[in-house]
C-alpha cells in the first residue's frame, strides 16, 4: 500500500512538472508566433489595430508572465530583418498568410 501512496505521489509531481514545462512552451509559441505577425505588419504593408492587439495580449498572455516581451521583441526584430532579404514569392507567400492570421484574430478588417 506504501508503495502504491509513495508511486501516486511521484507520478502527481511528475506530471505536475510536465503541465508546468507544457504551459511554458505553450506561452514561448505564443511569443513566437505573435512576434512573427506583428514583425511582419510593416514590410507586408499592413496597419494592425492596437486596440485588437491589447485585447488579444489580455486574453492569451498570462499578467505575470516576464518572459513573453523578451521572446516577443527577439522574434519581432528578427521577422523584420528576414524579410528585407526574403525572395519576393516567399514574401508573398508569407505576407499573405500574415495578413490571414491578422484578420482572424481581428487585428485588420
Amino acid at each position: 500500500m506504501r508503495l502504491v501512496l509513495a508511486t501516486l505521489i511521484f507520478c502527481s509531481s511528475g506530471f505536475g512538472a510536465v503541465a508546468q514545462q507544457w504551459d511554458d512552451l505553450q506561452r514561448m509559441k505564443m511569443a513566437t508566433q505573435l512576434g512573427s505577425l506583428l514583425g511582419s505588419e510593416e514590410a507586408c504593408g499592413l496597419s494592425f489595430n492596437h486596440e485588437a492587439v491589447t485585447r488579444f495580449i489580455d486574453t492569451k498572455v498570462p499578467e505575470d508572465d516576464m518572459e513573453f516581451t523578451s521572446m516577443l521583441s527577439t522574434m519581432t526584430g528578427g521577422t523584420s530583418y528576414d524579410l528585407e532579404s526574403m525572395p519576393k514569392s516567399q514574401k508573398v507567400a508569407h505576407c499573405r498568410q500574415i495578413e490571414r492570421v491578422a484578420r482572424s484574430h481581428g487585428f485588420i478588417e
